[in-house]
């Protein structure tokens, strides 16, 4: 194998430890309430993703109370997921990037 193939290799399996991380953490506090493309009780991630930053989305998960006051919206429902850690708020964020549409 080349270089390059190799290179590619490494790096998609890189991406995929961190996706994997990612998808745990949406099934274990994430699904009740939201889908990755169907809106549910919450907004789908596809519509988070693409009406969001991905500072923004880290940000609603620490302190959705004062995140959704500074977005405009006059009531929250989400909890609070400041117990988890700053890398799987970071993993949870970028899975639910992948959901951005693209145009």
């Amino acid at each position: 194998m080349n270089k390059i193939a190799i290179t590619g290799i490494l790096i998609s399996l890189a991406l995929h430890a961190g996706q994997g991380e990612g998808e745990k953490l949406f099934k274990r506090y994430c699904w009740g309430c939201h889908h990755q493309t169907a809106e549910a009780f919450g907004p789908s991630f596809k519509t988070i993703a693409s009406k969001r930053t991905k500072e923004q989305i880290e940000a609603m998960m620490l302190d959705p109370e004062a995140m959704s006051k500074t977005l405009g919206y006059r009531r929250n429902s989400m909890p609070s997921f400041a117990d988890l850690t700053d890398a799987q708020r970071k993993a949870l964020a970028d899975y639910i990037q992948q959901f951005k549409e693209t145009k």
